[in-house]
């Protein structure tokens, strides 16, 4: 990562949204897979690249959440890509635990549709009871 730290004009050039949010995709920096997708506020993004980890917006908390603050599973940033229009971030990242769904698989993206039927295709690596002190719905 290059250091963006001294000048922000950088940000200036994403456009958000009218809630002031960016979509963001993780993906994983050695496989490509597709690991989740989240939001973004400006003050996420700037954190993201200048703590070199994935920093993101809960609209559901409405607060700044730091991935893997509960689970461990930090996504360590290895590059940030912006979109030709300018209003989609994908974070490559190396995912720490190899987890980067709340439902302990790998990513967030597990399910397939299989006729007209969402079947489940990817493993839990972890009981989400183990690796989080509350239970996520």
């Amino acid at each position: 990562m290059t250091d963006k730290t001294e000048s922000t004009d950088w940000l200036d050039t994403v456009k958000w949204g009218p809630d002031g949010l960016i979509p963001a995709i993780a993906q994983d920096i050695h496989t490509q897979r597709v690991l989740m997708v989240a939001w973004m506020n400006r003050e996420a993004l700037q954190l993201t690249a200048s703590e070199g980890r994935g920093i993101y917006w809960s609209r559901s908390r409405q607060k700044l959440w730091r991935k893997g603050e509960e689970s461990g599973h930090v996504q360590v940033l290895h590059e940030l890509r912006l979109d030709c229009d300018a209003d989609v971030i994908i974070l490559m990242v190396e995912q720490i635990g190899g987890m980067a769904c709340h439902t302990g698989r790998e990513s967030c993206f597990y399910r397939v549709l299989r006729g007209n039927e969402w079947q489940i295709a990817d493993p839990v690596l972890k009981d989400p009871d183990e690796i989080y002190e509350h239970k996520h719905e």
